[in-house]
């Protein structure tokens, strides 16, 4: 063990120490060398700190990045969204009014026919014979009503005679348009221009009234049928623009405009009934499809509107931090309707005035504030 090592002192050794002439100069000495590197830290200033992300020029502190819209004046539309189903503008099953055996199907399935065209005819040989024989029988009556008038000009007959022979004559007569009425229900034709369907029956199957034989649609407009919830009620109106997407066709959309409103309310679902127009030429819509449905019931030609983003809801109250002078302004607003991502601004917004649409929770007011690029779609 090296004897110039000082041993450890114990705590009293330390304190008689710090007591005795020699401690207390030990601890003045010191304290003196403490006062004076203060000093001389005071005079230098602290170090620089290396600039930062954000940091201004000289190091000073830069703006807070944020997203940034322009609150714009354009067109905002209030949509009220459902699903419908598509209807034929006309559609009818067609059935027989007479039994009968089938002779002849002149069409073709799934193709278009006019109006008129013959789908069906029906045996009708059986007709034939009874209108045949009820025309002998009105040429009958009809000599025998002659034959009777001039018997009573004459005086030889009664006015009985006469009017039974006229009644008789009319009776026949009626007889014979009822046989070719019924002739006529054997050629089954289109009660309109469409598209027939697939037949049910073929030549030579024998066929009851009432019978399905085929369905004819006519599609080159097509009804939209759908419902919207009763508190709409106020705001809906014939004429009202319809916006129509279908699975079967994605990225395609349908226009067209509301046609009628049920008068009555389902009391159930308490809901309003709506049918709708689409207009289809190319006849690629088709009956009982599935419709999105966009029914527009207000519509503003120039409101000032900004991203939903921006609107910061605190209490029953809105802000929105508008952008001034690179600075943060926290803004009251009143907003109105919603569309499409965006918002309608009542009151406290200007057009062309900006506003932070991301970054707000690290703002307070007066904050700075500088523009950030959105992130790149897929980062």
């Amino acid at each position: 063990m090296d004897t110039h090592e000082n041993p450890r002192l114990t705590p009293g050794e330390a304190a008689r120490l710090a007591k005795s002439p020699r401690g207390i100069r030990i601890v003045s000495v010191a304290a003196a060398l403490a006062l004076a590197g203060v000093a001389v830290w005071l005079l230098r200033g602290p170090a620089p700190t290396p600039a930062g992300p954000g940091a201004g020029p000289g190091g000073a502190p830069g703006g807070i990045p944020v997203e940034i819209a322009r609150a714009e004046a354009a067109p905002l539309a209030e949509n009220v969204r459902a699903v419908g189903t598509l209807r034929s503008d006309e559609s009818v099953i067609i059935r027989p009014e007479l039994p009968g055996r089938v002779v002849e199907t002149p069409f073709a399935e799934g193709q278009m026919v006019a109006r008129g065209a013959l789908l069906f005819r029906i045996e009708d040989n059986t007709l034939k014979a009874e209108l045949g024989e009820a025309e002998a029988a009105h040429v009958l009556s009809r000599q025998n009503n002659v034959r009777a008038r001039e018997l009573m000009e004459k005086g030889a007959g009664t006015a009985r005679a006469r009017d039974e022979a006229f009644a008789k004559m009319e009776m026949d007569k009626a007889r014979v348009e009822l046989a070719r009425a019924r002739i006529a229900t054997t050629r089954i034709q289109a009660p309109f221009a469409g598209i027939v369907g697939l037949r049910k029956v073929s030549v030579g199957d024998y066929v009851q009234p009432g019978q399905d034989l085929v369905n004819l649609e006519s599609i080159d407009t097509v009804k939209l049928d759908f419902r919207i919830p009763e508190r709409y009620l106020g705001v809906l109106a014939v004429g009202q623009k319809v916006r129509a997407d279908m699975d079967a066709f994605p990225g395609r959309a349908f226009e067209g405009q509301v046609f009628a409103i049920d008068p009555q309310i389902d009391a159930a679902g308490h809901s309003i009934a709506v049918r709708a127009t689409l207009s289809n030429p190319d006849r690629v819509l088709r009956p009982g499809l599935f419709a999105r449905v966009a029914l527009t019931v207000r519509e503003q030609a120039a409101a000032v509107a900004i991203p939903e983003q921006a609107i910061m809801p605190r209490g029953d109250k809105f802000f929105v931090y508008r952008v001034v002078g690179g600075k943060a302004a926290l803004t009251p607003v009143e907003i109105g309707r919603r569309a499409g991502g965006r918002v309608e601004i009542a009151r406290g917004l200007k057009p062309g005035e900006e506003v932070v649409v991301a970054g707000q929770i690290k703002l307070q007011d007066g904050s700075p504030v500088e523009a950030a690029a959105p992130p790149k779609p897929g980062s």
